[in-house]
C-alpha cells in the first residue's frame, strides 16, 4: 500500500487521522508518518484496513464498528 492509497482509503470512508489511529490503536502522528511517506507502511495494513467495519449513516457522520469478541462462560 503506498501513502497515496492511504489517504484515498482514509477519506473515501470519511476518516479523520485521528479517527483512524484510533480504530488501528496507533497514534495520529504514525498514520501521520504513513500517509507523509516519512515511514514505511506495514505490508499488513492493507488486511487490517479490510477487518475494519465502517459504515456512512445518516446526515453525512461516520459510524465505526468493531467485531466484538464472544465471551466464552
Amino acid at each position: 500500500m503506498t501513502p497515496k492509497e492511504l489517504i484515498e482509503w482514509r477519506e473515501k470512508h470519511g476518516l479523520t487521522q485521528i479517527a483512524l489511529a484510533e480504530m488501528l490503536n496507533v497514534t495520529k502522528a504514525c498514520i501521520s508518518r504513513w500517509e507523509s511517506g516519512d515511514r514505511q507502511i506495514p505490508a499488513f495494513l492493507h488486511l487490517a484496513l479490510k477487518c475494519l467495519k465502517v459504515k456512512k449513516g445518516g446526515k453525512g457522520k461516520t459510524r465505526v464498528t468493531k467485531k466484538k469478541k464472544e465471551v466464552k462462560r
